[in-house]
């Protein structure tokens, strides 16, 4: 029987392994590999704060599941993992029902012989009071498109009735999410007004950027993060640093000491963990952050048979660094690369390689305003060559799925199109 491959999860990691454990091992017939994942489309969760300030139409860069599969040896089956048997290496997927015709699937089982798991993150609001129900987050397409929406919906209700004060808007978290929304928002802005024939637009918002600790972006440099908020409050961003959240109500967000932030539209992006259901999955080990614990190898520490990689996995950084792998799209498209190698040394029988990461630096992005990068160890950039390399991380990723030849003439295909359609999503 062939061996069975199962990745659960087409995020960066999940897609790109699946694309070239087709190749590797689908096409010659040495495995099956079938990825599963609740969507039917993929798109890479770094530009989902372009979809959410309009800038960018998910509709044109979203890439079919069921396509990539047909086009690289492997297969797409469409479910939500919603439990494990590691004693029948089976995982189960979720019952659902069609959103428009109410059709009924029931609950079904998938087994597998190597299962890798590769579901990405969600937000994590640390169980703040009425941060759920109030809070828009940024996981999802799907939430990315509710932002953009309320705002428009927002906007057109105000040009109507000709509310001229400004739509306040609050941003929890201090990371690259949180400081990369908040520019691209005022930036949008700027863009939607001019299509109105408006020269005002900026008083029209008033963006307040929250961060818990002392500083922005506490990953990266210093220099990088004062540089980042004298831009933002240059754009006419407030910064407010040191400032915990400590719940949540419709009328806005309020800090440690009580005080009332005054709010139309609330985003939470301070922080990230893993799905829920993978809490101690049928035994597997997992951290406070719900991350499944893994070896260096990948293999989830109590089942040779599971893998993990990505957001999800708690992997150790290796080399002799302390802590554990930090959840960025580069160590997920690292791991795939490790997984590939791997995956066919254990179909050979041969023992399996560690993974260390490689930071290759970190890029901001404050839409067409600056940007910011760490590069090659330390070095800092700034402008249009941190804009440039920025831009290139996105292609890479696309290559890796779309092969170069195919990333060329999609490259093409965007810059003709420029002159067709407007800057922003005004639907």
């Amino acid at each position: 029987m062939m061996h069975r491959i199962v990745i659960v999860g087409g995020g960066a990691g999940g897609l790109e392994l699946a694309t070239r454990l087709g190749h590797a091992l689908g096409k010659p017939g040495r495995a099956s590999v079938t990825l599963v994942d609740g969507n039917l489309t993929h798109i890479w969760k770094p530009l989902l704060h372009e979809v959410a300030a309009g800038v960018l139409d998910a509709a044109t860069e979203e890439l079919s599941y069921a396509a990539q599969a047909r086009w690289n040896h492997f297969r797409f089956v469409a479910g939500r993992m919603a439990g494990l048997d590691r004693a029948r290496r089976v995982i189960r997927l979720a019952a659902w029902r069609g959103e428009h015709s109410g059709v009924q699937t029931p609950a079904v089982e998938l087994g597998y012989d190597t299962l890798v798991i590769a579901v990405g993150s969600i937000g994590n609001d640390f169980g703040t009071p009425g941060i759920a129900e109030h809070c828009i987050f940024l996981d999802s397409v799907a939430q990315a498109e509710d932002l953009r929406q309320n705002m428009l919906e927002r906007h057109i209700s105000r040009v109507a009735q000709g509310i001229d004060t400004a739509l306040r808007i609050a941003v929890v978290g201090g990371g690259a999410t949180g400081v990369e929304l908040c520019a691209e928002l005022l930036d949008a802005n700027r863009t939607l007004a001019h299509y109105q024939s408006r020269k005002e637009g900026l008083e029209h918002l008033d963006i307040t950027l929250l961060e818990a600790g002392p500083r922005l972006l506490p990953a990266l440099p210093e220099r990088i993060s004062r540089g980042v908020r004298e831009n933002l409050q240059q754009m006419g961003i407030t910064v407010r640093t040191a400032t915990a959240v400590k719940h949540a109500d419709a009328s806005g967000l309020y800090d440690a000491g009580g005080k009332l932030l005054p709010s139309d539209v609330m985003v939470w992006a301070a922080g990230v963990r893993a799905p829920a259901f993978l809490r101690e999955i049928d035994g597997l080990e997992t951290n406070r952050n719900d991350q499944l614990a893994v070896l260096p190898t990948l293999q989830t520490t109590r089942d040779p048979d599971v893998f993990a990689l990505g957001d999800c996995a708690a992997c150790p950084r290796g080399g002799g660094a302390s802590g554990n792998v930090p959840a960025l799209a580069q160590a997920a498209h690292q791991q795939a690369t490790l997984l590939v190698g791997n995956l066919r040394r254990r179909l050979d029988g041969k023992p399996l390689q560690d993974y260390r990461f490689q930071d290759r630096g970190t890029l901001i992005s404050l839409a067409s305003y600056n940007a910011f990068g760490k590069l090659f160890g330390n070095r800092v950039i700034e402008g249009r060559l941190a804009h440039f390399f920025y831009a290139s991380l996105y292609r890479m990723h696309q290559s890796a799925l779309y092969g170069p030849w195919r990333t060329s003439r999609k490259l093409l295909g965007d810059a003709i199109a420029r002159n067709t359609r407007p800057l922003l999503k005004l639907h």
